[in-house]
């Protein structure tokens, strides 16, 4: 009988744990070999090996292809177009920005989908075995338990987000119960996420050291996850209870806007004040080609690199891929805002001046991803450079709590000052006027906010503004608000594909 992607995950998971050495962070993990699993577990230090192995397909830009889920829904989205080298370079993200993408897509959605399974099936296995660890004290008992539960409830709200019809797995699974499993309702994977979250929220510390645990998770993590999933469920008679959510963090000593827009993402200012969740990228395996796939490096810095680059900043030995050019839609609604050029830098208008040369891609408008460029001084030094980027992906961060807690209280009928003073601020770090805090302005600073960071396609599906905005990219209503469960899932098993892409 043919394995399915997913099932062969939750098979690995089971039967395999990756044993892992720290290096100045958390997540900087180098992998040294396997064991199996029914031997494993036996000790405090197996058991933190479990913790990373858990966090680890957080940090994958790779797995059967190239696939960032930052580019990937960047490129999906108004912001910017595929790009590459040609209308054939990398099928599926051609497909994704085109909106022809059908089961049988190579990259993206089995990409996606066997990311956040293998992730939930560690979280399963870790959580099967973390309360018979000898010598695990109590208190790591406890906080393992708890990043456990935000991890599963992480993953599946990605994959809900994504896919929206999936199994809901919160056991390991047996040999005989592979391929007998059926999909939830979203209405059920969203009661699981904030069932995990509620768990999670007790047993996690409120701020971690980030010399030593940058990348794990928190209390204000788990809190603002929890509002954000109560939002997007998009019931108006809960916004209340996601806005308050989202208060606890929005109000904690422990975040605040930095003075600077641009030191956010700023590769050297990684767990900066205003991050909640980031999720670390390493080059300390130093990965090269032949260590295919799932690198902890962050390859999408080099996807969005403009092609042939030859100049100053960027690194002209590693010069990047051209995907993602941005979009004069989104060119010309920044143009005049002091975000911009944080946001996306003009190569083309560079290079007419002389100052550098590039190689115009596929779909190109000179127009390029700023906030996670492959600049010179913060390229690797060890493996191969395109695979080894240590840029940071900051998931969840301060000036999106804010706008989705001044966004609850306008739907909810909330407190209408609280929310106009959440948008006031997010404006203000950046010198911009206040504006009245409608939907329509809420949405509109989201979006000038947020560019590029992976916000802007779920803004747009979970707000029923998807249809009219991207339909001039092929956006179909009723189908394109999720991807189709891969081929390779639905083989012998009893998934049932999404609809449209039968």
């Amino acid at each position: 009988m043919k394995r399915t992607t997913l099932l062969y995950c939750l098979l690995l998971a089971g039967v395999v744990v990756y044993l892992a050495s720290c290096k100045k962070s958390f997540l900087n993990a180098n992998p040294e070999g396997t064991q199996l699993e029914s031997d494993y577990y036996q000790t405090p230090d197996e058991a933190f090996a479990g913790l990373v192995a858990a966090y680890n397909p957080l940090s994958w830009t790779v797995v059967s292809s190239y696939a960032p889920k930052m580019v990937l829904l960047t490129l999906a989205s108004d912001e910017a177009y595929a790009g590459g080298g040609s209308n054939s370079d990398n099928p599926g993200m051609q497909a994704w920005n085109t909106y022809t993408l059908d089961a049988a897509t190579p990259n993206v959605p089995p990409d996606l989908w066997s990311r956040n399974f293998t992730g939930i099936a560690r979280v399963n296995t870790m959580l099967s075995k973390i309360g018979d660890v000898p010598g695990l004290t109590t208190d790591l008992k406890t906080r393992y338990t708890a990043e456990m539960y935000f991890l599963r409830a992480y993953y599946y709200f990605d994959l809900v987000r994504l896919f929206g019809n999936v199994p809901l797995i919160t056991t390991v699974l047996s040999q005989s119960q592979w391929f007998t499993q059926v999909q939830a309702k979203p209405a059920d994977v969203y009661a699981q996420i904030e069932k995990d979250l509620n768990a999670a929220i007790g047993g996690l510390p409120a701020t971690v050291d980030p010399s030593t645990e940058g990348g794990r998770v928190t209390k204000g993590a788990a809190q603002a996850l929890l509002g954000k999933a109560i939002l997007y469920e998009n019931n108006n008679s809960r916004m209340q209870e996601a806005a308050n959510d989202l208060d606890q963090v929005n109000t904690s000593p422990n975040y605040h806007l930095l003075p600077n827009y641009a030191d956010i993402f700023n590769p050297g200012n990684k767990f900066n004040a205003e991050s909640i969740f980031e999720i670390v990228h390493t080059a300390a395996a130093g990965k090269g080609w032949g260590n295919w796939p799932n690198f902890d490096g962050n390859v999408g810095v080099q996807m969005v690199g403009p092609r042939g680059y030859s100049g100053p900043t960027y690194e002209a030995a590693t010069a990047g891929y051209g995907f993602c050019p941005i979009s004069l839609t989104l060119v010309n609604l920044l143009k005049n805002d002091p975000r911009y050029a944080a946001t996306i830098v003009n190569i083309d208008s560079l290079s007419k001046a002389g100052v550098c040369a590039y190689q115009p891609g596929y779909m190109n408008t000179g127009y390029f991803v700023n906030k996670f460029a492959p600049l010179a001084a913060f390229q690797g030094t060890v493996g191969d450079i395109p695979l080894n980027w240590t840029n940071d992906e900051i998931e969840i961060r301060l000036a999106d709590t804010y706008l989705l807690e001044a966004e609850a209280l306008v739907r909810g009928g909330g407190n209408a000052a609280k929310a106009q003073s959440l948008l006031d601020a997010v404006r203000a770090r950046v010198g911009l006027p206040s504006v009245s805090a409608t939907l329509d302005n809420i949405y509109n600073e989201r979006r000038l906010e947020l560019a590029t960071e992976g916000h802007r396609w779920f803004d747009l599906v979970r707000t029923g503004q998807a249809a009219s905005v991207l339909g001039s990219k092929g956006f179909t209503a009723n189908k394109n608000e999720v991807l189709p469960i891969p081929l390779q899932e639905l083989n012998n098993t009893k998934l049932v594909q999404n609809q449209g892409y039968n």
